[in-house]
């Protein structure tokens, strides 16, 4: 399984920066192979200062080595070896009116000294992140979703789309960070379905990415905007930034695992705001998407 799903990653890396450059049309990917010293590595790809891209990374590791103990402590095991393998994504567009994307397709696997396989699961998903609402986007991206989750069991939609809009939530905003998609982790072995299932499940999600998100984008980003709606991307930016450094859990798990810092906050977008006590105008653009991140929608 291992090697499948690296392999997996690996051509779908590939995929989408090929397709996010054509789009742009103006900036290109730079790839930074890495490597842990603990043990294995991987390829961080970054485009910036493009036509329609501000920021984006499409980043793939494999890392393996002794489970830290903070890590041990969380999943409650003894000293154990662990192997990750991932695709993680974030894209921060140029225009105000196209949304941010982000989505993670992961492997995870905890083993004793000798090699026996104690725990492994599949984890992922992919959300939307919009800074001005365009129902039609959203219903676009949560039916794509759908449909890939469909295809495998009509209760994985609803269940997925419900975990996302609780896990991507800054409580303490008491906000959704975005318009949600879907959220799944630990997805283990059961009597209903193997890995083997659980795999074919997790990639049919990963391949429906292009199909969710290079169409929106294409179709705002070249929208004409101004000043107040730079200002209102850059202040809900900061809610963005919020959420991955105080609750998101890869980000954190990266940080404890002595993860590789540039890859770990490659998520952040360049230009951020945080003004004091601010509030959109009732009735205005701003004040919808507000709403909407206060009381999540059932889009499809």
């Amino acid at each position: 399984m291992r090697e499948q799903f690296v392999s997996y990653i690996k051509n779908l890396q590939d995929q989408i920066t090929s397709k996010l450059e054509e789009l742009d049309g103006v900036a290109s990917f730079k790839e930074d192979l890495w490597t842990r010293p603990e043990g294995g590595g991987g390829r961080t790809r970054v485009i910036e200062n493009g036509a329609a891209i501000e920021k984006g990374g499409v980043n793939i590791s494999e890392v393996h080595g002794p489970l830290a103990p903070a890590m041990q402590q969380y999943f409650k095991v003894g000293d154990v070896n662990f192997f990750a393998c991932g695709l993680s994504l974030v894209i921060h567009p140029k225009n105000p009116y196209a949304p941010t994307v982000h989505a993670n397709w992961r492997y995870f696997e905890m083993f004793e000294k000798d090699g026996t396989l104690v725990d492994s699961w599949f984890g992922g998903g992919q959300d939307l992140t919009p800074y001005y609402l365009f129902e039609e986007d959203a219903v676009h991206f949560h039916q794509t979703c759908k449909t890939a989750c469909d295809a495998h069991d009509p209760d994985f939609y609803p269940h997925y789309k419900a975990r996302c809009d609780e896990y991507f939530h800054n409580s303490h905003r008491g906000e959704a960070r975005g318009i949600g998609g879907l959220f799944f982790d630990y997805l283990k072995a059961t009597e209903e379905r193997s890995m083997q299932d659980w795999y074919n499940f997790v990639t049919q999600v990963g391949d429906s990415f292009l199909d969710a998100y290079v169409p929106i984008l294409a179709k705002r980003k070249d929208l004409a905007y101004g000043e107040k709606e730079r200002d209102w991307q850059e202040v809900r930016r900061g809610r963005y930034v919020e959420f991955n450094l105080v609750h998101d859990k890869g980000t954190l798990f990266g940080l404890k695992t002595n993860g590789r810092i540039e890859s770990i906050l490659m998520s952040l977008p360049p230009h951020v705001q945080w003004r004091y006590d601010h509030h959109p105008v009732p009735g205005s653009p701003e004040a919808e998407l507000v709403d909407v991140l206060e009381n999540p929608r059932e889009w499809v």
